[in-house]
């Protein structure tokens, strides 16, 4: 059964630390579920969020702040998504998995949903 971290362990694997093996099982469905790339934006905002609400406090037009904080963040967004696969390699090796786990699970899992759609299809329209 995998233990879930408390909210102070969770900040530090969202900054990149990394967690006790005893949520490694843990780390691995964060890094595989269906909602890997929700769960990595969520990672990504912890990260991006304190750097964008420095710019609101600088001086200056509000306008131009808030297209400051826009384009930080969309940069920020940008570049956290570019790297979404190799990121979370990285999460799993950090936590004692071999390299392309993530990769192979999510490929695994993405051919089990798509042999039930091929079934089902096949059950009701080829039958």
């Amino acid at each position: 059964m995998r233990k879930r971290p408390d909210p102070v362990r969770w900040l530090w694997y969202a900054l990149g630390g990394r967690l006790p093996g005893r949520y490694r099982e843990w780390v691995l469905h964060d890094v595989t579920a269906k909602t890997w790339i929700l769960r990595h934006g969520l990672r990504s905002t912890v990260l991006i969020l304190p750097l964008v609400s420095v710019w609101l406090l600088l001086p200056g037009p509000l306008g131009l702040r808030l297209a400051l904080v826009l384009m930080a963040a969309l940069v920020g967004y940008f570049y956290s998504f570019a790297y979404v696969e190799e990121s979370g390699e990285h999460r799993l090796a950090k936590h004692g998995y071999p390299r392309g786990t993530g990769r192979r699970l999510r490929a695994e899992a993405k051919e089990a949903a798509e042999a039930e759609v091929t079934r089902r299809y096949l059950a009701r329209y080829r039958d």
